[in-house]
């Protein structure tokens, strides 16, 4: 079984074949599907496929950096009122965009460390967003943040990560996964550089769908049913079988799942 930790599929991409591209994910013996929301927006659609699907498709709860503007305290309100009402299995997507727009970088911090606070409250994993521009690195910004609030018991994933592999040592120091997804398979990716020096134990795979398919899909839609691709990159990267990818990234990934969620952990 293979798990996809990050994958926006209420996105209105899919609306016209939701259940086809369910249909092709359960085929590719994807288990599990991980749902980051983004901003108020795109609560209803996510929670009605939590709903429909409770042990397929699970949800997340968080304010996405890129959708972070002059509405986040409203935005934050609505993320803290569903946090308290609802069960989530991770708080996400979090973290800092400096790629498209600086306009609103205070108010990402401010948001970023808000939402960690709540995730080390209510025990819950993390999905971070981390997109460097500007001639600024989102990555280092966002541990910094991290190291400095030192917040007991916080772990999660840094979502599709690029980063060197310093970087990569540096998250895995303090307790997170890495994400890896379609980025892995780019020719021009940098991860055949870094992937073969970290330990399986670090890393969980994701798609990002709708974004960021993996060769050949490349500049296509994205979905779930392409994470074998995925898996298959990082065992040629890593000199192993693709079971093995597939047996420790869903290890890896469901030790990260909230208690509540006991009932999807192997008996």
């Amino acid at each position: 079984m293979f798990i996809d930790t990050h994958a926006h599929i209420y996105d209105d991409q899919f609306t016209d074949e939701l259940n086809a591209m369910l249909e092709r994910a359960e085929s590719q013996q994807i288990g599990q599907i991980w749902m980051p929301n983004c901003a108020r927006e795109t609560i209803p659609g996510m929670m009605a496929l939590a709903e429909q699907y409770p042990d397929r498709c699970l949800p997340m709860m968080g304010l996405h950096p890129a959708y972070v503007n002059d509405t986040v305290e409203d935005e934050l309100a609505a993320v803290e009122d569903h946090l308290n009402r609802n069960a989530f299995m991770g708080v996400g997507e979090i973290g800092l965009d400096f790629y498209w727009d600086m306009t609103f970088v205070e108010q990402q911090f401010v948001a970023f460390e808000t939402q960690l606070r709540w995730a080390a409250e209510q025990k819950l994993p993390v999905s971070m967003h981390t997109r460097s521009g500007h001639d600024r690195n989102a990555f280092k910004e966002a541990a910094d943040v991290i190291e400095k609030l030192a917040l007991p018991g916080l772990t999660g994933i840094f979502h599709c990560f690029v980063g060197t592999l310093d970087e990569a040592s540096r998250a895995i120091e303090m307790g997170f996964k890495l994400g890896i997804g379609g980025v892995s398979t780019f020719k021009n990716g940098g991860l055949d550089k870094v992937l073969p020096h970290i330990s399986l134990d670090a890393l969980v795979l994701e798609t990002d769908a709708p974004y960021l398919a993996p060769v050949p899909y490349r500049g296509k839609r994205n979905e779930p049913s392409y994470i074998p691709l995925i898996a298959q990159r990082v065992a040629d990267l890593k000199q192993i079988s693709v079971d093995d990818i597939a047996r420790h990234t869903t290890a890896n990934a469901l030790s990260l799942l909230p208690s509540l969620y006991d009932n999807l952990l192997p008996g």
